[in-house]
């Protein structure tokens, strides 16, 4: 008899959909993530085997079993089943510190065949980021270098071999690879840490990232002190790249709700910059961006270092600007991660979503935080997505609404910005 227990049943229908975008193929031919190996990975008593990859795995030769899985932090028993050759899985797939005890029903006066607790300790495990995003993985890697701290494991960091560069010296006891040189055949437990958006179930988030933050969703879903941190960078050259004192900004993104959508904003910012002495460098991956009829350019009278250059150059560039003002995008995350102050533009994601600032800018009497809101289903592939004013006059008025004045207060604000005053290179 061969029985799949009901939480993997329930996983097998309302397993949520990853929105974290796929290189090279479209999401219906490549998964977000690789697949756990189809055998769990850790050999027990009696031909068992069991892990924790994607959740907690056993898989049972002919018998007769008694299988409880537990929650040993909490003390609940989360399954139990008698069952024959067959698998067991959990529903949860973030980490929890499983309990596992599997009887013998033919041997009722015996201990148990298997008695495991989770212990990640020198055992190695894998956490795979999504590829094609940057600010995500800024905000979400400091988590896994606190799991790998409080589990004492040998960790593995899955991501895009773009990122790789940023962290790899900074991080010399983690080994990051690429997804497709993942072998799950090697790894004691595996975690996803992704934006889970119809997760309903709870079952690959513990809460909601929508109102966790961005980033901290990521603590939640790997079990550590969710209390945010800007991870550490490793870059190859440390040199200032201009001598005079200047500011970075990055004006593009990836959809329109995430532009500051005033048409008179940058062009303000950016003189009223000029005028304090400052060189204003856009450090935007393209001049100019857009779909259809909706076209975004660099900022006038902004100097251009945009381009298809590497991630460790715009963090270079950041590392020694006195601030930075950009939206709810992955340069903004890769200014935090370079200590750099930052100003961040932003209506549609509320201000919990994002990392602590003093230059968080938002206007409250505009429709805001839509992202942030579950009842509404962000579409990627929409790029005038406004959910609740879409072909109305109030499309996108939540950043259209945020004036230069507004900007230029929290510009103000800055500590660096009060010492203009000083010698190129203080910072």
């Amino acid at each position: 008899m061969s029985i799949t227990n009901q939480m993997e049943s329930r996983d097998r229908i309302s397993s949520p959909r990853h929105e974290a975008p796929v290189a090279s193929a479209p999401p219906a031919l490549k998964a977000p993530f690789p697949a756990p190996a189809p055998l769990p990975t850790q050999q027990a008593a009696e031909g068992i085997r069991f892990d924790f990859n994607l959740g907690c795995r056993v898989a049972l030769p002919a018998g007769d079993w008694r299988v409880r899985l537990t929650d040993l932090d909490t003390g609940n028993v989360l399954y139990e089943t008698t069952i024959g050759a067959g698998t067991v899985s959990s529903a949860k797939k973030y980490f929890v510190r499983f309990g596992i005890e599997i009887h013998d029903r033919t041997r009722p006066n015996r201990p148990a065949v298997v008695s495991h607790a989770y212990d990640a300790a020198s055992q190695p495990v894998l956490i795979q980021f999504p590829v094609g995003t940057l600010g995500d993985i800024v905000g979400w890697f400091p988590y896994a270098v606190k799991f790998q701290r409080q589990h004492h494991c040998r960790l593995t960091c899955a991501m895009s071999a773009q990122l790789i560069p940023l962290f790899e010296e900074a991080y010399p006891e983690i080994e990051f690879i690429e997804p497709d040189a993942v072998r799950p055949e090697r790894y004691y437990a595996t975690y996803n840490i992704g934006l889970f958006f119809d997760d309903s179930a709870g079952d690959w988030q513990p809460c909601d990232f929508r109102q966790t933050g961005l980033h901290r969703t990521a603590g939640y879903i790997l079990g550590v002190d969710p209390f945010e941190t800007p991870p550490l960078l490793a870059l190859d050259d440390e040199r200032r790249p201009i001598e005079e004192r200047y500011v970075c900004i990055a004006t593009q993104s990836t959809t329109q709700c995430k532009y500051w959508n005033n048409p008179e904003g940058w062009r303000e910012i950016v003189a009223f910059l000029k005028d304090q002495g400052y060189r204003v460098i856009c450090i935007d991956q393209k001049p100019v961006h857009g779909h259809g009829i909706v076209w975004n350019h660099i900022p006038h009278g902004a100097e251009d270092q945009t381009g298809e250059r590497p991630i460790t150059e715009r963090a270079r560039w950041l590392k020694h600007a006195d601030f930075f003002v950009g939206l709810s995008s992955g340069l903004s995350w890769l200014a935090w991660a370079a200590r750099t102050p930052v100003v961040l533009i932003s209506g549609f994601s509320s201000a919990s979503n994002e990392f602590s600032t003093p230059g968080r800018v938002i206007n409250y009497h505009a429709c805001n935080s839509c992202w942030n809101d579950p009842r509404v289903r962000f579409d990627h592939s929409d790029f005038l997505w406004c959910p609740r004013h879409a072909g109305t006059p109030r499309q996108f008025e939540c950043t259209r609404l945020i004036t230069a004045a507004q900007v230029k207060a929290a510009i103000q604000r800055l500590p660096a910005f009060a010492a203009t005053v000083g010698t190129p290179g203080e910072n």
